[in-house]
């Protein structure tokens, strides 16, 4: 194997991991060595503003020094002690993401994914002891286009068949709607057996689908008006992300049961959480769930550094305000060309449509093309391009990173 300045290349790499990985992923062809802020690195030394932000789990940039500092003098104390003993980090954690986001109790997890299936879980124990519902009768509500991870249960109710196709037989007790659809949700909350609600309150792997106005707020007054938990999976859109800390907010609404994972830690440590009041988080009692790592000092200590971050660099404010430029400017691009139909989003998180079907390689194309300009972003859904920068980018960067993509769209040929 042949050296590239003491490295091994790009190709090389993508053969090591073509041969000893499983092919669950088709990556852009890009080897990444760095990351500092807004920016990463290839193993070739090319640099790249980073569009996707391994999809919003660093919103607070790579490497922040305040989160890398929080990880390295922890995991030199203490790293991890599971839940057979208290530790020392723990608690002050519990105070401070609850007093964050307003909520009694947290439930630390580590993935997004593991943070759903608690919610879950929590809801229909819920259901049971508290609602009153006969027990395995519960119905959790969920929305067509929904991505809220890959476990056997979550699978079970999506309907991606990629995500889906041939891992069944399938976990009952869901039921699902047409996404923005209050009517939808009206009707099916007339059974007496329906326990929760989940929803994103913007879809991003769906393309970046955002509901009507109004949607959230409606769905969640639906939801108390028949004792059904609204549950708000923020794993993606949450911690400053959409232009407020909670996307759900932008509408003025406290979930029942919040799911937080990903930016959580600004991307440097897996960790996740679950939020909800007393009410409904005591009915979980000792022995009934848990997770050696969930909880863990050093995560605790990553999480509580990353969430300082978001207030201290007013993130969600910039997020809100780069957000309004970048979709202006993505608006006049597309008034020049056929090959861009509409831009979507809040904040910074965001989607252009590409004037393609969704089995053409139109998208991923020009996602190479931009590559090559040194911009990174990803397709999803086939002709969906998806926009997620580091949410400490600067004006002046955004404006730089908007000539790129122009420059790409307007030289692009099929």
């Amino acid at each position: 194997m042949s050296l590239v300045e003491g490295k091994v290349s790009s190709q090389e790499l993508i053969g090591l991991e073509d041969k000893y990985g499983a092919h669950n992923y088709h990556p852009l062809p890009v080897v990444l060595s760095k990351g500092e802020g807004v920016y990463v690195w290839d193993v070739e030394g090319k640099r790249y503003y980073d569009f996707l932000s391994a999809y919003s789990a660093v919103n607070q940039g790579h490497c922040h020094p305040k989160i890398v500092k929080a990880l390295v003098d922890q995991a030199q104390t203490l790293a991890l002690t599971s839940r057979a003993f208290y530790n020392d980090v723990l608690g002050h954690y519990e105070k401070y993401i609850t007093s964050y986001f307003g909520f009694d109790k947290v439930l630390p997890m580590n993935t997004g994914a593991e943070a759903v299936e608690t919610a879950l879980k929590l809801c229909r124990k819920w259901a049971y002891e508290k609602k009153g519902i006969a027990e395995n009768e519960a119905v959790i509500v969920v929305c067509d286009g929904n991505f809220h991870g890959r476990t056997t249960t979550v699978i079970s109710f999506s309907n991606d068949p990629d995500a889906r196709k041939n891992y069944g037989p399938y976990t009952p007790g869901f039921v699902s709607i047409p996404y923005s659809d209050l009517n939808a949700l009206e009707e099916v909350l007339k059974n007496k057996n329906v326990a929760g609600f989940l929803v994103e309150p913007i879809q991003g792997e769906a393309g970046v689908d955002v509901p009507e106005e109004g949607y959230l707020a409606k769905a969640k007054a639906l939801c108390e008006a028949n004792n059904v938990l609204f549950i708000a999976d923020e794993v993606q859109t949450g911690i400053a992300r959409t232009g407020k800390l909670l996307a759900v907010q932008h509408e003025n609404v406290q979930p029942d049961i919040l799911i937080l994972g990903k930016a959580v830690s600004g991307g440097m440590y897996p960790v996740s959480a679950v939020l909800a009041n007393d009410e409904i988080m005591l009915v979980i009692k000792p022995g009934q769930h848990g997770s050696t790592f969930g909880g863990n000092p050093l995560a605790a200590k990553v999480a509580m550094a990353a969430l300082e971050v978001v207030q201290e660099e007013k993130l969600a404010e910039n997020a809100q305000r780069l957000g309004e430029i970048f979709r202006r400017e993505m608006n006049r691009i597309i008034e020049k060309t056929e090959l861009v139909v509409n831009v979507r989003g809040k904040g910074l998180l965001n989607a252009i449509i590409v004037n393609d079907t969704p089995e053409s390689s139109t998208a991923w194309d020009l996602c190479m093309k931009l590559a090559d300009n040194g911009l990174l972003a990803k397709p999803t859904h086939g002709n969906i391009i998806r926009f997620a920068p580091p949410l400490v980018m600067t004006e002046e960067q955004l404006m730089e990173c908007v000539a790129i993509i122009e420059e790409t769209i307007m030289n692009f040929k099929k």
